[in-house]
């Protein structure tokens, strides 16, 4: 009887190691991968805002954002995410850190209620159907671009990635932890937990 569960206990290990892994490849593949291409618009997730201004991160996502935009991959930008605790949301910052950049306002839509990559993804199928969106540029850090595909193409979305640079505050080579968030993140989404 001890042998049988012992049995059963590695052959799961084995199983969630071997998923671990296949999630891993495929994280690695979308981050090493710039799919940018014509598209209806380019989304670019959020992230935090200080007082009303993008952090490093979510700065070189906007930037990236812009320079496809500016390359005339697409018409609109669409910025994504709700308040981070004060009186700002990551969408509306996104929006006024591009159009200070010279995008024009009629080039931007803002989302300003996401809270979450799920509902992100979400917002983004719903703004693309109401304005007859087919495809769409993702702007995110690399190592989030798996999951950000997945959701959206789960949500019916035609969904190109394009990871954001690298910033001068982060660590080089890449540390870890954000790929094992990662990994759990969309382990728990594909298992409906999130």
């Amino acid at each position: 009887m001890l042998s049988a569960v012992l049995v059963v206990l590695l052959a799961l290990a084995v199983g969630f190691l071997g998923w671990c892994r296949w999630v891993y490849v495929q994280i690695e593949r979308h981050a090493a991968e710039d799919q940018a291409a014509p598209a209806d618009a380019i989304a670019v997730f959020g992230a935090a805002e200080y007082a009303g201004r993008p952090s490093p991160v979510y700065r070189a996502r906007l930037d990236h954002a812009e320079a496809l935009y500016n390359r005339g991959i697409a018409p609109l930008i669409i910025t994504l995410g709700g308040d981070g605790g004060d009186e700002y949301s990551e969408g509306g910052v996104g929006r006024a850190y591009l159009m200070g950049a010279g995008v024009p306002e009629s080039a931007i839509i803002a989302e300003t209620h996401s809270h979450n990559t799920a509902e992100s993804a979400r917002r983004i199928a719903v703004i693309a159907r109401a304005n007859g969106f087919r495809r769409l540029v993702v702007v995110s850090d690399g190592t989030h671009l798996f999951r950000i595909h997945e959701i959206c193409a789960a949500n019916g979305l035609d969904v190109l990635t394009s990871p954001r640079p690298r910033v001068p505050v982060e660590s080089n080579p890449p540390e870890m932890d954000p790929i094992i968030h990662e990994i759990l993140s969309y382990t728990a989404w594909r298992l409906h937990l999130e």
